[in-house]
């Protein structure tokens, strides 16, 4: 199996950072007879509308109203990301800023106009939000996901682009296994990233979630939760990890976290078998290239 097909693979400028994507604009010619691709220049804002499918889903209407107001006082400093989209232009980089503006009554603002293809769209698009921090763990664990089953991106390749291990790449992504409620509590930030990976082994996830944020607990008790039922209690037959013992339950962590897949080891006295879990096409690649002993 290949790692990426033919068609999609193709160089990349994009994994040198949003920094590198902006300073390159101003030695771009424009385009005679159509407005400047790569200059900064001023557009209506009723010229621009929003990416449907950009990874950031969600805004904290008291940040954007701070932003508004210093939008208000100061101006739009930093220029929005669009690209030429019918007869209008969409953002590639620079919602918030745009919905802010839209906040502060702006009528115009600060653009920057470049060709971009949909997989480059959605790469610069999340290239922005990780290196401000803008996005929750599901919504970065999403974004990677559209990469890998639309684009052909491997988790190897993610993690270059966006400066990260290939492990922080897979972890995020076994968030995406949680129940919607339970994800829902990660967006809107009741439940880090540490609770959520807590409760990825536990037999009811979307119950000790809701125990986990009505009492405040920490991940290190979000943890005990998962494995035993209630923190401080006993193992008991049927209650929490799946019964498992606790150095079988350990080495699935390992083995979860190293290859960035649900496992399960189910272990009798006369043997047992270690079940692996994808929901992809690529991720079965990994695990075929792994026992074949193949670098990755």
């Amino acid at each position: 199996m290949s790692e990426e097909s033919p068609a999609r693979r193709r160089p990349s400028s994009l994994g040198r950072g949003l920094s590198s994507l902006l300073g390159e604009v101003a030695q771009e010619t424009p385009i005679t007879g159509a407005p400047n691709r790569g200059n900064i220049q001023m557009m209506p804002i009723s010229s621009i509308e929003p990416h449907l499918d950009q990874p950031r889903r969600h805004f904290d209407e008291a940040a954007l109203d701070e932003l508004a107001s210093s939008i208000e006082a100061r101006g739009l400093i930093q220029p929005i990301v669009v690209r030429p989209h019918g007869h209008r232009y969409q953002i590639v980089a620079g919602e918030r800023r745009w919905r802010a503006a839209q906040k502060a009554r702006l009528h115009e603002v600060p653009v920057i106009i470049r060709e971009f293809n949909d997989s480059e769209t959605l790469e610069v698009a999340i290239l922005e939000n990780i290196q401000r921090q803008d996005l929750n763990p599901i919504e970065e664990a999403e974004a990677y996901k559209r990469l890998m089953a639309e684009f052909g991106h491997t988790q190897e390749a993610i993690g270059k682009l966006v400066h990260k291990s290939r492990s922080h790449i897979a972890n995020l992504l076994r968030l995406l296994d949680l129940p919607d409620s339970v994800r829902e509590m990660v967006i809107t930030g009741q439940l880090t990233m540490g609770h959520a990976r807590a409760l990825i082994t536990a037999i009811d996830p979307e119950g000790l979630a809701q125990e986990v944020v009505a009492r405040g607990l920490s991940v290190r008790e979000a943890e005990k939760m998962a494995k035993f039922g209630k923190p401080g209690r006993e193992r008991q037959p049927g209650l929490g990890y799946r019964g498992a013992s606790a150095d079988i339950e350990a080495l699935e962590r390992q083995l979860g976290d190293l290859l960035g897949l649900k496992v399960r080891i189910t272990h009798k006295p006369d043997g047992g078998c270690v079940a692996l879990n994808y929901s992809t096409l690529d991720q079965l690649d990994m695990i075929c290239q792994r026992l074949s002993g193949e670098k990755i």
